[in-house]
């Protein structure tokens, strides 16, 4: 039986308008002539320069000028070493020095897409039978570079998805600032990575150390124990770790009078430069019935991938964490909405082509884990793996997967696993739920439909999906059919 699958008219489509404003540097020569140029303008010439720019940026940037001045601080050290003091300048000079340190970057010029849609945790105003929803999408821009961006919008009691008010203020994190480290945790956490093996003993770089330290207290203990030995290949290894590590925590902040569809999560770290790839949000409640939105993404840095967890409680302030362990080394991790007899439960794939489900006592550390499913039919004998966090049902967890067949086509089946048990397999399409029709086919990849996270609303399944690596829409299933058409496959 073919189930029915209701697409919807609503697409999301690139918007090459939508820019934020990024540091710019290419090299110290090259900025210290332009610093030197701003430096040999008298006062009056620096507010001609300055003054169109405000003019024309200001209508395009919250607050232009302190990205301006922000940019500015991050090259003081140049200034200092033509012999000037940067707080000698007026703050009219500084800000145009930073106006030369700043370019924008159109962050979804080249696709907006792979989407998974959460409830929101604001649910005021809304009337019977509605739900208020953020959705996330993958915005590609120039070079490929990936962010993780937001809309909001409200499903009505037919599931018609009505989208709220995008902001156009585009912004990155207020506040970007490293996490700040409890010693023995860091310590558990070094011991817990795979390639540890005491290299070095560990009491020569954390000694050094307060019980409490920041990325920027560490880093110069690494400096100094650096200094101090003659680094062979394997001491290396650890001292990347360490820093590893560190460099995968940090935090953000962003202003309160943003909307969420103007607040953007653009690489922080070295090992994500290239990009943050296909969050997989979902709404976790916790066994004293807290609630935290956790993400799965991977990131990228133009040669490798990492998987790394972001939660946050309100869409304002979120941390991000390195997962690591053995089986996290791949794409696709996806985390179950609440523990599983007393451990976190996650979906992955750690060689490429099956399906694994692995439990952990720690959300970030990830060790162990059996084979879940395997390519069975003709649609996805390439591979399989799952399009987001699995859904919790009465008649079990419902998960909407990936299959890649002839011609490199991608599309998505479904999954039926036992609640108390889900390991066990209950019931799986034979065929596909969802295939790239006429229109879907075209785009950067073609023939490809790919999701990151549905949810279920007024007895339908809410499926948010890309087409074809380019753009975005959604559609509905009727969940008491495709969970009778399930149970029915296993028979």
């Amino acid at each position: 039986m073919q189930i029915t699958v209701t697409r919807k008219a609503i697409k999301f489509l690139p918007d090459s308008s939508r820019v934020i404003a990024r540091f710019l540097y290419v090299d110290d020569h090259r900025a210290k002539n332009t610093i030197r140029s701003v430096l040999s303008m008298n006062e009056n010439e620096v507010v001609s320069a300055l003054s169109p720019v405000l003019r024309d940026y200001s209508l395009r940037h919250r607050n232009i000028s302190r990205i301006f001045e922000l940019h500015f601080n991050k090259i003081t050290h140049l200034i200092q070493s033509l012999g000037e003091e940067p707080q000698s300048l007026s703050i009219s000079r500084k800000i145009l020095i930073g106006s030369y340190f700043t370019m924008e970057y159109s962050i979804e010029s080249a696709a907006f897409f792979n989407p998974s849609i959460v409830e929101h945790p604001d649910q005021s105003e809304t009337g019977l039978g509605e739900k208020r929803v953020i959705l996330s999408f993958r915005a590609t821009g120039e070079g490929h570079i990936s962010s993780i961006v937001f809309r909001t919008g409200v499903l009505d009691k037919t599931n018609k998805l009505s989208i709220e008010p995008v902001g156009k203020m585009l912004e990155e994190a207020e506040y970007i600032r490293h996490h700040i480290y409890d010693k023995e945790a860091f310590e558990e956490q070094l011991n817990e990575m795979k390639d540890f093996h005491g290299i070095i003993p560990s009491n020569l770089i954390m000694r050094q150390l307060n019980d409490k330290f920041t990325f920027e207290e560490l880093q110069k203990c690494i400096d100094e124990a650096r200094k101090s030995l003659h680094l062979s290949a394997d001491k290396e290894v650890l001292f990347n770790q360490i820093n590893w590590l560190a460099s995968s925590h940090y935090e953000l902040d962003f202003s309160l009078d943003s909307n969420i569809s103007e607040r953007v999560i653009f690489p922080v770290s070295s090992n994500e430069k290239n990009g943050v790839e296909d969050a997989r949000f979902v709404k976790f409640i916790d066994d004293d019935g807290a609630v935290t939105y956790y993400a799965t993404y991977t990131a990228y840095d133009g040669t490798s991938i990492l998987p790394k967890m972001l939660d946050t409680r309100d869409f304002y302030h979120i941390r991000v964490l390195p997962l690591h362990g053995e089986i996290a080394q791949n794409k696709g991790m996806a985390l179950f909405p609440r523990k599983v007899n007393g451990k976190y439960t996650m979906l992955c794939r750690l060689d490429g082509f099956n399906n694994y489900i692995a439990f952990s006592d720690n959300i970030n550390v990830w060790r162990e884990a059996q084979l879940l499913q395997q390519p069975k039919f003709s649609w996805e004998l390439i591979q399989i793996g799952n399009c987001g966090s699995p859904i919790e049902t009465p008649e079990g967890w419902l998960v909407i997967s990936h299959g890649v067949g002839p011609m490199r086509e991608y599309a998505l089946g479904a999954s039926l696993f036992d609640l108390q048990n889900p390991e066990k397999e209950i019931g799986r399409l034979k065929a596909p739920l969802l295939l790239p029709n006429a229109e879907e086919r075209e785009g950067y990849v073609p023939n490809v439909v790919y999701s990151c996270g549905s949810i279920i609303h007024n007895d339908d399944l809410i499926i948010p999906y890309a087409m074809s690596d380019y753009a975005s829409t959604y559609a509905t299933v009727d969940l008491r059919e495709l969970l009778n058409e399930l149970k029915k496959s296993k028979e």
